[in-house]
């Protein structure tokens, strides 16, 4: 098979993924002779597309996934995608717009006809996008939270919880989005940062002519649904006014002043409008001083009949006329600048208004304990643990969860009202009308009689059920897959949907399994650019991943991802990473093709048996640490294990070890231990650059139809005997080597300039051991040992001993001298100022016996260098 003089990603890519899908390698079926190592994946919505953030979520993914499955565990990584109600509505909504139509001109039946039509078109985008980044999901499993028995999946749960007490309908304050017309949930809220207005306006005081008290509000346009103002009992500025009412400015409407501790007498003016409809806290002082509540906007954001005046205007434009009209009737006394922030909608962009509405509520306090004792306990472990105080704080402070939203696209909820206005909880229209009857006591009711709820179910409600769901766990409870693949192993999430989705699916699954629904939970951070801002389209900052996987490769792309990457921090994003991976592709692929270019002499006797038994030791030490690293899900600490293995210890240093002069051949046995060097390497690096490694690997051998690196075994430990004292003797020998190449970078004196080597040490055996290595990396024609350092030579000190390259002939031996001198100078300093440390009885009696010896190892290693620098000023 003909090698390429270069890699080219784009040929090797698609023809390794097809492969690896024929041979059905990523497929998963429970096989009892095994291990089960499962995943599902953060199921994307349907309306998504790769962006930076999936590419390092699904990268960490299939790492873990590919090494599970070369471990030998049964592999199963289920992909899918999530509908999305608000996300997808909006989408369809804009569609329908571009073609002329309006979803209030369409029935339920007709809308969801063309929703069903965009998300087959769309819908699976995103995870064709994975396949070049070479997700190795079993994709035969794929699932989609709206198909069929997803859904009954849903509906089951509802009556379940519903018929347990813990669903229930009322009004409650939620998230509500004007331009969706839906309650939409916290995690669906972004802040953002803006400039605002303060209007201090004045409400006169009834019965007190020409008084007024002064409210600060930044929402003047909701005056007409205060229902009173408030102060703080203490507050000596309005104990005039304890018992009193004012009106509403305009409106004329008379409210009363209430006195509660809430109100910050230090903040604004100490008075506080009291508007229980449109803000939350209001809402819960509302409640406490049992005062109505007057909602004056409908679901679009328009000023209502309630309102009394601007009825139909738009609450920002209502909010410009009553500035206006407040100003010309003398009730405005101020406005004010300040910085503040605005919540917006997610996906329609709208800021948000607190709106009281009827909803259906989950309860979620009885199922935070158990959720929240199994991470406190480990069995859910949180990577890293610091996200467990986050967690502790959230689960100890849950509120109800709104379960239900004003869309049409959705699991719709199984409710079913009566005549009366009662209604019925159940799975199927047949069974709602039997319960119904049964209510009613009317055995004449009929279907037509019924109206099922309009409403669906928060896309969460679906997601949280992911883990049991796309195991069909809630069709069949004991069926063969969720038996056998349940609790999955390690999920791959950011941080932000810790409490949204990652808590829920744990009460779920505490609920209707009565086990965790995974192991551990790695949190990656969010990938931000070198200014340190969220990576997005709308400022612009966000490459296209497939345009990255176009330019670099997948695999130099996924390496780049994972560089700097440490659980639970953000990743600044730099290009220059994804260089730095596509380097070391090309890296990779010149060894390869070095150790492929050398002829072998079968006559030849093995000549770098020091060199092999280095490289094991070596490659046994780093896959001890590789291990540890994948354990602790340390990945990005694991790339770079493997990268120095391969970048620093077996191209930069081995392969110079071991490679035979220009045309001349090498031995056959130093060829099979690096060959078998070589496949333990792309072992190594095959989960995190999976195309090149299964490129090279199908190179390097002949290989069986079946022998993928794919599936090929990760390598196990085998300790070296006397590893550790191999692997400190080549230290020490390279360090000498380093020594020799610094001189030669100092002096100027080219790699191919010969160079002779005199040492005065005790270790002898070293040089005789390692000489032939010491000759071929450091360019020795000669290596001697001495008592004395030989005339004009430049020295340095290495492992106790000292170690000197003769000059003459090689360079200028005044300039030598004098620079010499001014490194001798500054030594004797240093060497100085640490003897006075010492000398210091206080530092030496109170300070850590550790810090004491580290300064006197400060003397003995200035000592021996002023040693080593006069006998090379007195050698030249």
């Amino acid at each position: 098979m003909s090698i390429p003089k270069t890699y080219q990603p784009a040929e090797v890519e698609d023809k390794w993924y097809q492969r690896w899908q024929e041979q059905g390698f990523f497929t998963s079926k429970p096989n009892p002779r095994k291990p089960a190592y499962s995943v599902v994946i953060p199921p994307p919505n349907v309306t998504g597309v790769l962006h930076m953030g999936h590419m390092l979520n699904n990268t960490i993914q299939d790492v873990l996934v590919r090494r599970a499955r070369m471990q030998g565990k049964e592999a199963c990584w289920v992909p899918g995608t999530d509908h999305a109600s608000i996300a997808t509505e909006a989408k369809v909504v804009q569609m329908l717009k571009e073609r002329g139509i309006e979803k209030k001109d369409l029935t339920r039946e007709e809308f969801l006809k063309y929703a069903w039509e965009w998300k087959e078109k769309y819908g699976g985008i995103i995870l064709d996008q994975l396949k070049k980044l070479g997700a190795s999901c079993d994709w035969s499993r794929t699932r989609f939270t709206m198909e069929p028995e997803l859904t009954e999946a849903v509906l089951r749960v509802f009556v379940d919880l519903y018929r347990k007490g813990l669903i229930y309908r009322g009004i409650r304050m939620v998230n509500w989005d004007p331009l969706g017309r839906t309650a939409i949930s916290d995690e669906e809220v972004i802040p953002k940062d803006t400039m605002a207005k303060m209007y201090h306006l004045r409400y006169p005081i009834v019965g007190r002519e020409g008084e007024f008290i002064t409210v600060a509000t930044s929402r003047p346009e909701t005056i007409m649904a205060d229902v009173a103002v408030a102060v703080n009992p203490l507050d000596e500025r309005y104990r005039h006014l304890h018992g009193a009412k004012v009106q509403i400015p305009l409106l004329g409407r008379e409210i009363p002043v209430i006195l509660d501790e809430y109100v910050t007498i230090e903040f604004g003016t100490g008075a506080l409008k009291v508007t229980p409809a449109h803000d939350l806290n209001d809402y819960e002082l509302g409640v406490k001083h049992n005062l109505p509540v007057i909602d004056i906007l409908d679901d679009a954001g328009f000023l209502n009949e309630k309102a009394v005046l601007y009825v139909g205007q738009d609450r920002f434009a209502a909010r410009r006329t009553i500035v206006k009209d407040l100003d010309e009737a003398g009730l405005l006394a101020k406005v004010e600048e300040y910085a503040s922030i605005v919540q917006t909608s997610e996906r329609t962009g709208a800021v948000i208004e607190p709106r009281l509405s009827m909803q259906w509520f989950l309860k979620m306090a009885d199922m935070a304990g158990p959720a929240l004792a199994v991470v406190e306990d480990d069995r859910v472990k949180l990577h890293p643990p610091k996200f467990k105080n986050m967690y502790r704080s959230w689960m100890e402070n849950v509120r109800d969860w709104c379960i239900s939203r004003q869309l049409w696209w959705g699991q719709r909820i199984p409710a079913y009202y009566l005549p009366d206005g009662t209604f019925v909880v159940a799975l199927s229209d047949e069974e709602a009308l039997q319960l119904a009857r049964e209510q009613s006591g009317n055995s004449g009711l009929q279907l037509s009689d019924l109206r099922q709820d309009e409403d669906v179910l928060d896309t969460w409600f679906s997601s949280w059920l992911w883990p049991i769901s796309v195991f069909d766990g809630f069709k069949d409870p004991d069926n063969a897959d969720v038996n056998y693949y349940y609790p999955t192993d390690d999920l791959v999430t950011a941080p932000e949907i810790l409490f949204f989705w990652v808590a829920r699916m744990i009460m779920a699954g505490l609920e209707y399994r009565q086990d965790v629904p995974f192991r551990n939970v790695y949190l990656t951070g969010i990938v931000r650019d070198a200014q340190g801002r969220k990576m997005s389209k709308s400022l612009g900052n966000s490459p296209d991943p497939l345009d990255l996987i176009a330019q670099y490769g997948a695999d130099g792309v996924r390496t780049g991802m994972l560089f700097s990457s440490p659980a639970g921090n953000d990743l600044l994003f730099d290009i220059k990473l994804v260089e730095q991976g596509r380097n070391f592709t090309n890296k990779l692929w010149n060894a390869f093709r070095l150790t492929q270019g050398w002829e072998v002499d079968a006559a030849l006797p093995f000549a770098n048996e020091r060199a092999t038994e280095w490289f094991q030791a070596k490659l046994q030490a780093a896959l001890a640490e590789l291990d540890e690293h994948f354990a602790k899900f340390r990945m990005s600490d694991a790339l770079m294990t493997v990268y120095k293995l391969v970048w620093d210890d077996f191209c930069s240093v081995y392969l110079e070890m071991i490679k035979p002069a220009y045309l001349a051949p090498i031995d056959a046995e130093t060829l099979r231990r690096t060959t078998g060097f070589f496949e333990q390497l792309l072992k190594l690096l095959h989960p995190f650059m999976p195309f090149i490694t299964e490129e090279i690997w199908h190179h390097l051998a002949e290989r069986g139809p079946k022998d993928y690196l794919c599936v090929a075994p990760w390598p196990k430990q085998q300790p070296v005997a006397n590893g550790a004292e191999l692997l400190s003797r080549m230290e020490k020998a390279l360090d000498v080597v380093g020594g020799v190449r610094t001189i030669r970078n100092q002096k100027g004196l080219g790699p191919n300039k010969p160079l002779t080597l005199a040492a005065k040490t005790d270790d002898a055996q070293l040089l005789t051991d390692y000489e032939g290595i010491l000759r071929k990396l450091a360019g020795l024609t000669e290596i001697s040992v001495v008592d004395a350092a030989p005339a004009a030579a430049v020295g340095f000190v290495s492992g106790g001993g000292e170690f000197f390259v003769p000059m003459e002939g090689q360079i200028d031996l005044g300039a030598e001298k004098e620079r010499l001198s001014k490194e001798l100078e500054y030594a004797q300093g240093f060497r100085g100022s640490v003897l006075q440390k010492l000398g210091n009885e206080k530092f030496v009696q109170n300070a850590k016996p550790e810090l004491v010896e580290k300064e006197r190892q400060k003397l003995a290693d200035a000592e021996a260098k002023i040693t080593a620098l006069e006998q090379s000023l007195a050698a030249l």
